[in-house]
Formats: C-alpha cells, sequence, structure tokens
C-alpha cells in the first residue's frame, strides 16, 4: 500500500486546511511512515498507535516552541501518521491502537495493509486515481506549480 494513504492524506487535508504554505510532501511521506518501519518487521507495531502519533505532535510542539515556520512545516509529519492510523483502519484493533494503555505487550499480528491481502489492489487502485486528480487539479504539469510542490510541498488551486 502506497498511493492509497498518499492520495486519501493529500485529499483529506487539502479539504479540512485548504492551506497552500502546509507542507504536502511531508505529509505524504509521514502518511507512509507506521507500515514502512513497523514493515520492517511485517508486524504491527507501535507506530500503529494513536499514542505515538499523539507523542510525536507533543514532540514538535515541544521542540519548536517560538519557531512558528518550522512549527507549521513539521506538523504535517504527526496528522500524516494520524492519517495513515484512519485509513489503514488501526482503530479496528483497539489493543493495539491505544498501545501502551491498554498493556505493554504488542501482539503479533500482521500489518493491516498485509492482513488485507487482495483488497489492497482496489485501495492501491483508487489511489492512483486520486494522485492523478490531484495532479490535474493542482495543475502540476505547470513547470512553476510542480516546483513550488517539489520545493515547499505548496499545492494550490486557482480557479
Amino acid at each position: 500500500m502506497f498511493f492509497w494513504f498518499i492520495a486519501t492524506s493529500i485529499w483529506s487535508i487539502w479539504f479540512v486546511f485548504r492551506d497552500p504554505k502546509f507542507d504536502y510532501r511531508l505529509l505524504a511521506i509521514a502518511s507512509l511512515i507506521p507500515d514502512l518501519i513497523d514493515g520492517i518487521s511485517g508486524r504491527v507495531g507501535p507506530l500503529h498507535s494513536v499514542i505515538t502519533s499523539i507523542a510525536v505532535l507533543f514532540a514538535i510542539m515541544i521542540a519548536t516552541a517560538g519557531r512558528r515556520p518550522i512549527r507549521q512545516r513539521l506538523l504535517a509529519i504527526p496528522i500524516g501518521m494520524f492519517m495513515h492510523l484512519i485509513y489503514d483502519g488501526a482503530f479496528t484493533d483497539t489493543k493495539m491502537f491505544w498501545w501502551p494503555v491498554t498493556g505493554t505487550s504488542i501482539e503479533q499480528k500482521l500489518l493491516l495493509s498485509v492482513e488485507r491481502g487482495p483488497w489492497n489492489l482496489p485501495l492501491e487502485i483508487i489511489g492512483i486515481t486520486g494522485c492523478l486528480i490531484a495532479w490535474r487539479y493542482f495543475s502540476l504539469s505547470d513547470t512553476t506549480r510542480r516546483a513550488a510542490f517539489l520545493k515547499k510541498g505548496s499545492l494550490r488551486r486557482e480557479n
């Protein structure tokens, strides 16, 4: 699962914030972090817990106190991690979702992306479609807009 998390995260945050200064690059990368890191073992791990995402948010808020521009950029990381939990359906496993509040042991379950098996294919097709629509919607074929996205993570929609 790759495009599913990228497309759903970008579209969700765009419709909520519509902030052209938000770093959608970091958001896209962060939406993949839980499966990339926990995926090394092939098992669900601490990054599939909402507590971990909250801890990352808290750490960024403390580390960037008084430095608003960097804070605004880095907040895309925990937001992307939260988006992953939502679109992965991590909340369906209460014990893992609330780890370590529900106990410190981590069950050795397969990643949700692996457990879904062939159901990942339609989700990836939806994700690829969402990315292609975003390419057109945000006019990323325009060199200036694409450069702004690649340099700053900026997405703009001009009417």
